[in-house]
């Protein structure tokens, strides 16, 4: 088992609450300073800043790891706008039809290339699906039909739905909180692990909700359990 926290100045439990409760709510960094100062923890922002950038890839990583394989085989993919450095940039995302994540990545395009790597690395990791519901972009239409010429889909799986796509528009709801903190993202990278930590806390907890119903998920905890696996 690999010691994350080796080397830390601070104790498991402050990394993983400042970083849990960062990625699950949208609240800033000196927000958070606050609030672990009236625990008696003194930190700076700017460490804040990258326990998050640190331990972000770390969680997606280990996610997709442990992420169930046998997923549900009816999926909803499309793509939300997030501005970097006031340009715009696209978050690719995946859910089933229970809601829960399958994949997400962020892209600087939104076109042919983009949409067919995102769905092939997905279809190589989960399998065939018996239902792939997209809206009607045209480069996602390309993108699928090269799929299906590719073997990677079959004809008839496909469908575009507006109707069977709003579990993922609404799904979106929680990124598009992050609008806010995100004009304040300076580079691609630096957006990247920051979304992708905080889709992986969101995954997580719509599982740890389905599994407990409305109680029960503590953000701390949830990424204390992940990093500690």
């Amino acid at each position: 088992m690999t010691d994350h926290f080796k080397g830390r100045q601070f104790k498991q439990s402050v990394i993983t609450f400042a970083v849990g409760y960062y990625l699950r709510y949208n609240i800033s960094y000196r927000d958070l300073v606050e609030m672990m100062r009236d625990r008696g923890i003194f930190v700076h922002h700017t460490t804040l800043m990258r326990w998050v950038q640190h331990y972000s890839p770390i969680m997606r990583a280990l996610w997709r790891k442990r992420r169930h394989r046998r997923t549900s085989k009816s999926w909803r993919m499309d793509e939300t706008y997030i501005k970097i450095k006031g340009q715009w940039n696209y978050l690719y995302r995946a859910i089933d039809d229970q809601g829960l994540t399958l994949d997400f990545q962020l892209r600087k395009k939104r076109d042919f290339n983009s949409a067919y790597h995102f769905l092939k690395r997905l279809l190589k990791t989960y399998g065939l699906p018996h239902r792939l519901v997209t809206d009607q972009y045209g480069a996602t239409l390309k993108a699928i039909k090269k799929l299906t010429r590719e073997g990677y889909l079959h004809k008839g799986v496909h469908q575009c739905s507006k109707y069977r796509n709003n579990l993922i528009e609404q799904d979106h709801r929680f990124i598009k909180r992050q609008q806010v903190r995100s004009a304040s993202y300076q580079s691609t990278r630096t957006a990247a692990r920051t979304l992708y930590g905080i889709e992986t806390m969101h995954a997580i907890h719509k599982e740890s909700r389905k599994k407990l119903g409305l109680f029960g998920f503590s953000a701390y905890q949830e990424v204390e359990q992940l990093l500690a696996a």
